[in-house]
């Protein structure tokens, strides 16, 4: 066996808080290094290849690229920026030898920053740190440089670690500089920070084959892929190895029909991948995510890939409503559990449970943006389901019941922050930090239940006229602190089939704020509006005004109705209560109750 350390591959993970210029600092990479050509016409967040990542301009899916610069290939690793997505982080960290830690030069560290070098420690990998955005007019990058020491020390990091390389920027603009004044010209700085401070792989091409699958994706012809580092050895097209897990015995024989490395971003076939490298491999339908493939006389599995568990749930179920069947393409539990089973797949964040009904199944996550991207997801696949209110997961922790607290992080005009205590104060929040942020803003640090969350982020931008950004991360398990009250008011509930009527809208314009227009087809136990008062209400929104010799029908077509208040999928989620389902199509998301029939939820509100 040979063992030699070359400089050719450098493997970096890139990672930074939502929309601290991630997506678009790897943009301005691949235009410096000329991945795309020097012709130009590159697409704007190519990285963002998910239609959802487009949309909400967030990273959900991790992603692999690759950059040829000075002879030297940099494997990079996009990661998502949302705690919610952390069973990303957690496995594409697997395949780096160190992190670019990228900070906005005003807001500084956040919440999933803390998350994210808190793996990355664990894993003993040291952070390279460019301070982003530098050219805005309120950047601070002194003072953010100084929050960031602090965290490292506050996370453990070592003399090493401490001892990290500091670079300054604009992604957007595309250059990098040694110093905050520096010259801004291009992103060479990076790039030489780069191949100086990032270790290269250890480089055992002739020892026994390890790699390990740390990602998964389907492709249609060439079925599951699997996607990870040699750790060790060297890996070749149509070789017969066999699939290793420490958890588990070794399967027989399977055979990499298909090898491929990456070339900006695409998938070039290759012969063979060397120890060090990222290699994405086919034809093995059996491999899932922590497996390692070996050679039959050498079956050595690497350690399995552990995730933070799961601190949300939900049921997932068939439609049962008088409009079930109108409007998806999948619509039995058979093809429910299949899809999501092919989530828990790719996902090994998601975990699935069995329920007392063979249509029902509990489906547990990272948060409710975790699901409500998956739910989102099937919705446009042309799946027809419902799914029931979230609920934090409770476990016990030295005999103690306790439930997940996360570590919560607000910024919001200085006018607004009373508002702001008062409200995560009503809901067990503990306050641990304030500092103001410029002239104008102020930064607010929780210490708040998981479920206390649930909801908070449209109360806090109610509370600050849109003004107000909320993030956060699991920080620990701690006893349950009771019972916690989430809605204050009640709702309306159509009490029958039709369509909804301006007149009888109108009628009962007084009562509350509906979620449906004129028009609209409703159903009885259908959630129409919110209740001004606690209780449930249930309404005729099919009213029609009765015809007479005396007066003209047209008379009421001109009434003036105010809009209806339009929910999203995760403003619907946080809505939703344990007596209520969110009932989810392609085309269309209604609230209802469980028990449709008024007479009947009475009984049961009584018994």
């Amino acid at each position: 066996m040979t063992t030699r350390t070359v400089g050719e591959i450098r493997n970096l993970a890139i990672v930074a808080h939502v929309d601290h210029g991630k997506t678009t600092l790897v943009d301005a990479m691949f235009a410096f290094a000329g991945t795309f050509g020097r012709k130009g016409g590159q697409e704007e967040r190519v990285m963002d290849s998910d239609a959802q990542e487009r949309e909400r301009g967030i990273t959900i899916l991790a992603k692999n690229t690759a950059i040829e610069y000075g002879g030297t290939r940099i494997n990079i690793v996009d990661t998502p920026g949302h705690a919610d997505f952390g069973g990303q982080v957690e496995r594409t960290l697997m395949m780096a030898d160190a992190v670019l830690l990228l900070v906005d030069a005003f807001e500084g560290p956040m919440p999933q920053t803390r998350f994210v070098l808190r793996k990355a420690f664990e894993r003993g990998l040291r952070a390279l740190v460019m301070i982003n955005k530098v050219d805005r007019p309120d950047s601070r990058p002194q003072a953010v440089l100084d929050l960031v020491f602090d965290l490292f020390v506050e996370l453990g990091a070592d003399d090493h670690q401490l001892e990290f390389p500091v670079i300054y920027g604009s992604g957007r603009d595309g250059w990098a500089s040694n110093e905050p004044g520096g010259e801004r010209a291009s992103l060479k700085p990076l790039f030489d920070l780069i191949l100086r401070d990032v270790p290269p792989p250890p480089r055992l091409i002739d020892a026994p084959l390890q790699f390990q699958a740390a990602t998964l994706d389907h492709d249609d012809y060439l079925g599951r892929i699997g996607i990870g580092r040699v750790q060790r050895g060297t890996l070749r097209a149509n070789e017969r190895l066999v699939l290793c897990h420490p958890d588990r015995e070794a399967t027989p024989l399977a055979v990499v029909k298909s090898l491929f490395r990456y070339e900006g971003l695409k998938r070039v076939p290759a012969e063979e991948v060397l120890a060090g490298d990222i290699a994405v491999i086919s034809g093995i339908e059996a491999l899932t995510i922590g497996d390692t493939l070996c050679p039959p006389d050498s079956a050595e599995p690497l350690p399995a890939i552990r995730v933070d568990e799961p601190t949300i749930s939900m049921v997932f179920q068939v439609n049962d409503s008088p409009f079930a069947g109108r409007e998806g393409k999948y619509v039995t539990s058979r093809h429910l559990r299949a899809r999501l089973e092919r989530a828990n797949l790719r996902d090994v964040a998601i975990t699935l449970a069995d329920t007392d009904s063979s249509e029902a199944i509990e489906v547990k996550g990272r948060g409710v943006m975790h699901l409500g991207v998956l739910i989102e997801n099937m919705r446009r696949e042309g799946f027809e389901f419902a799914v029931g209110k979230p609920h934090v997961l409770i476990k016990e922790v030295d005999g103690v019941r306790c439930e997940p607290y996360e570590r919560a992080s607000v910024e919001v005009p200085t006018e607004f922050a009373g508002k702001i205590i008062e409200y995560l104060g009503r809901r067990r929040g503990e306050m641990l930090h304030m500092e103001p942020l410029g002239e104008t803003q102020t930064k607010l640090e929780f210490s708040v239940p998981a479920r206390g969350l649930i909801g908070a982020r449209t109360a806090l931008l109610t509370l600050s006229q849109g003004e107000a950004i909320l993030s956060h991360v699991f920080d620990s398990w701690k006893k349950d602190g009771g019972r916690l009250v989430r809605r204050t008011s009640g709702v309306l509930i159509a009490d029958r089939t039709g369509l909804a009527v301006p007149y009888g809208l109108f009628g009962l314009a007084d009562r509350g704020e509906f979620f449906v227009p004129p028009g609209a087809e409703v159903y009885e136990g259908m959630i129409v509006g919110s209740n001004n008062k606690d209780d449930d209400l249930p309404v005729n929104v099919c009213r029609t005004k009765k015809l007479t010799n005396m007066r003209a029908s047209g008379r009421d077509d001109n009434v003036n109705l105010a809009p209806p208040r339009v929910m999203s999928l995760e403003e619907s989620l946080e809505y939703v209560e344990d007596d209520e389902l969110l009932e989810v199509t392609p085309t269309t998301l209604r609230l209802r109750k469980r028990e449709r029939n008024a007479d009947r939820r009475k009984k049961a509100s009584k018994s």
